[in-house]
C-alpha cells in the first residue's frame, strides 16, 4: 500500500514510519521538521503542517490511508477535509488511553488519581473520537494505547481490546512504541476495526 504518516517525527510516527517501510509499503512521511524523519528505504520526507488542509491534502494525494500520529491541537474536522480534498479513503489515529473504561461507565481519565497536567490533552483525545463517530464517508480507526506508552525494544507481541484498558497479571497497561507500530500496521492490513476505537497492551 501507498500509506501517508503525518506527524512522522515523533516518537509514535517515527516507529509506525518504520514499521511501514519495513514491511514493504511505500511511505510518504510528513512532519514540520522532515530531517527528523527516520531515513530509511522506501520512506519519503515531506514537510508539511497538518493544520492546513488544502496542502496536506496536496501531500497525500494518491495514498491508501493516512496514518496520524500527532497530537491533538489538529482537529478531526481538519484532518477529514484534507482527505476528502485529496480522496483518500481510510484514517487511523494514534489515539489516547484516557477515554477507555477500567470499569462499566468509568474511564482512566475519571480516576482521581489521573494527574491534572495531563487532562487537556486527554480531553482532546476524547474530543477527537467523538468527532470521528459521526463521519461516515471516510473509514476511521481511533487506537487508544496502553495507559503507559514508552520507548524499549519491539517484542513482536501485543493483546488487543476495544473500549477497555487492557492490564497485564500486575495490573498495568503498557507497551512500546515499536510494539504499538506493530499493532498499528496490523490494522492497516486487517482492518478489524473499521469506524471503531481499539487498543493494545502487553
Amino acid at each position: 500500500m501507498k500509506v501517508a504518516v503525518v506527524g512522522a517525527s515523533g516518537r509514535a510516527g517515527s516507529e509506525i514510519t518504520k514499521e511501514l517501510a519495513a514491511r514493504g509499503h511505500t511511505v510518504v512521511a510528513i512532519a514540520r521538521k522532515p530531517q527528523a524523519i527516520p531515513q530509511v528505504p522506501g520512506v519519503t520526507p515531506r514537510a508539511g503542517d497538518a493544520a492546513a488542509p488544502e496542502a496536506l491534502a496536496d501531500l497525500i494525494r494518491g495514498s491508501d490511508a493516512l496514518i496520524s500520529a500527532l497530537h491533538f491541537d489538529v482537529s478531526a474536522e481538519t484532518l477529514l477535509s484534507a482527505l476528502k480534498l485529496a480522496g483518500v479513503p481510510r484514517l487511523l489515529v494514534t489515539g489516547g488511553a484516557a477515554g477507555l473504561e477500567v470499569a462499566p461507565g468509568v474511564r482512566v481519565i475519571d480516576d482521581p488519581a489521573f494527574p491534572e497536567e495531563w487532562k487537556g490533552a486527554a480531553l482532546g483525545g476524547i474530543a477527537f473520537l467523538e468527532a470521528l463517530r459521526s463521519e461516515t464517508e471516510i473509514d476511521w480507526t481511533y487506537f487508544s494505547p496502553a495507559a503507559l506508552l514508552f520507548e524499549g525494544h519491539r517484542l513482536g507481541t501485543y493483546r488487543g481490546g476495544t473500549d477497555q484498558l487492557v492490564t497485564d497479571a500486575n495490573g498495568e497497561s503498557k507497551i512500546s512504541f515499536a510494539d504499538y507500530a506493530i499493532a498499528m500496521v496490523d490494522e492497516l492490513e486487517q482492518r478489524r476495526h473499521s469506524h471503531a476505537r481499539f487498543t493494545a497492551a502487553y
